[in-house]
Parts: C-alpha cells; structure tokens; sequence
C-alpha cells in the first residue's frame, strides 16, 4: 500500500467518525462532538450542512475584528479541554506589537492574541440545542479555535437582530 493509499484511507476513516458523531448529536457541541470522533473542531465545521460554515482567509483578521467592534457587546468563548471561558463585552481595538495584537481598552474583554497563528476564520451559523446560533471562530492550525464571538440574545434568549444582520452580511462577504 502507498503511502498516499494510507493517508486517504485515514482521512476517510476520519471522515466516517466525525459524521458518525455529528449525526449522533448534530446540535451539539462541536468540541465535544470532535471529542467523541477523535477529530479536529474544524474537521466538525468541514461537514456541517453547505453554509453552515462559510472560511474567510487570516489575512482577514483585522478586517474583521473592526468590524466585530461595531457590533455592540457580544460574547467571547474560549475553550480547551478544561474550560469554557465566556465574557460579555465590546471588542476594543487592537493593535500590534512584540509578535501579539493587543486587545485593551473600556471593556472586560482585554489581553493578548498570537495573531499569526489564526489560519482560517469561520462564520458558523448552525443549530445548537435547538436554537439557531450565529458565531465567527478564529481558527489555529490544529483545527481548534482560538476564540470564538457570538451574536447576543435578549431576555427572551432570541438573537439580537442588528447583530444578526451584521454577522449575515459579513459571513455573506465571503462567501465564493
């Protein structure tokens, strides 16, 4: 067998797990579905239904950030295996030095971003627990997101519609 034999036939077997779990629990929690698979987050994102995850290259970053910034205050996760870290707040605006994009200002949201290890962003719009949810995920190259922001809901846990609006024509912006 040739070794370009044995890397598709790891990639299909990849492939078959990450649809297996997703299938199990479709509006689940792309890190815990990924889990189950013994895949990547983006793996996950690669075969959710077409549009439900549109790519937007790095370059894009800064691009994107502003106008995150424009939005209002959203919510920011970041997660590992060991927490999910969520905070409330407006996105300040950053700027670069010492090989970080620096995030300060009047907002909880603060601290440092190793920029260039961002590969890909992703607007994720998908159904998680049985609510439409709207996100961008700033994506590392180990399939994994750095970060993600996710448009608000109000009291009545509905999304906010300006930011919907916002994150359809910025997701929409990229889409080939």
């Amino acid at each position: 067998m040739t070794m370009n034999a044995v890397m598709t036939d790891e990639a299909s077997e990849r492939r078959r797990r990450a649809e297996a779990a997703l299938a199990e629990k479709p509006d689940g929690v792309v890190e815990a579905i990924a889990g189950k698979a013994e895949v990547t987050p983006a793996e996950i994102l690669a075969i959710l239904p077409p549009g439900a995850a549109i790519p937007a290259p790095a370059e894009s970053f800064n691009a994107i950030w502003d106008e995150l910034r424009s939005w209002g205050e959203i919510l920011m996760i970041v997660q590992t295996p060991d927490i999910v870290f969520e905070v409330a707040g407006t996105l300040p605006e950053g700027s670069e030095g010492h090989g970080w994009f620096n995030i300060h200002g009047d907002s909880p949201i603060g601290g440092h971003i190793k920029k260039e290890a961002c590969v890909s962003i992703a607007f994720v719009d998908r159904t998680f627990h049985g609510r439409r949810s709207l996100s961008v995920w700033f994506m590392n190259a180990g399939g994994s997101a750095m970060f993600k922001i996710f448009v608000r809901r109000d009291a009545q846990k509905e999304l906010l519609a300006p930011q919907v609006a916002r994150f359809e024509a910025l997701r929409d912006s990229f889409r080939a």
